[in-house]
């Protein structure tokens, strides 16, 4: 199981002041769990967070999380950001079991070009980025490849007309529309009434005939 490691270090204290300071220090607060073990205050360095969070698709990436020398195979269930900053308040890290299947979202990988596209002029709809699977973290892919080449316009692809790798199972809606091959967009062409009116310029001021009648 490719896995990325990271470290952290217990917390002793919580609560909103002492999360607040931790922040003030570069750090964040965090907690692991699982039902194997009893809840465990974390924290962890922001700047290294970051830039895990750049480089991988934390939701269906293994943390190798090691606390205080012990080493912990986890997922990242949930970040808390600032509404409106970029900060992270809050990271929660679930612990792995092995054998035992968890839920996680997967990339979508599109390749090929649509048979709609190439010859029709056809626009591809990218309708879904990724899908939820159930699969052991031993085997968790890092995309989910979909093939949109024999796709002709009007044609969509499903989520359970996908091919998963071995040993996952879907739980997106098998029936959700994860891409669509569309006809291109035609402008409207105007009206003949309203071609003519365009095409007549606006009379700015009476004809010449007119002014000399109203001068008589």
């Amino acid at each position: 199981m490719a896995s990325v490691p990271f470290k952290a270090s217990r917390r002793a204290d919580t609560g909103k002041g002492v999360a607040r300071k931790l922040r003030a220090t570069g750090q964040v607060p965090a907690i692991i769990y699982g039902h194997a073990r009893e809840p465990q205050a974390l924290q962890l360095e922001a700047h290294a967070l970051t830039l895990l969070l750049e480089k991988h698709p934390y939701q269906s990436t293994v943390i190798a999380l090691e606390v205080d020398g012990k080493t912990s195979n986890t997922l990242i269930r949930e970040i808390q950001k600032h509404p409106f900053k970029k900060q992270i308040l809050h990271v929660d890290f679930q612990e792995l079991v092995a054998g035992e299947k968890v839920t996680v979202p997967v990339p979508i990988q599109y390749t090929g070009t649509a048979e709609g596209v190439r010859h029709g002029g056809g626009l591809l709809d990218q309708v879904l980025h990724e899908l939820e699977i159930s699969v052991d973290p031993a085997n968790i892919p890092h995309h989910i490849t979909v093939d949109v080449t024999p796709l002709t316009i009007g044609h969509s692809i499903h989520a359970g007309e996908i091919a998963l790798p071995t040993g996952c199972t879907l739980v997106t809606d098998a029936d959700a529309t994860v891409c669509v091959c569309s006809a291109p967009k035609v402008e409207a062409e105007p009206a003949a009434g309203d071609a003519a009116a365009a095409a007549e310029p606006e009379l700015i001021r009476k004809p010449k005939a007119e002014d000399e009648a109203a001068e008589k």
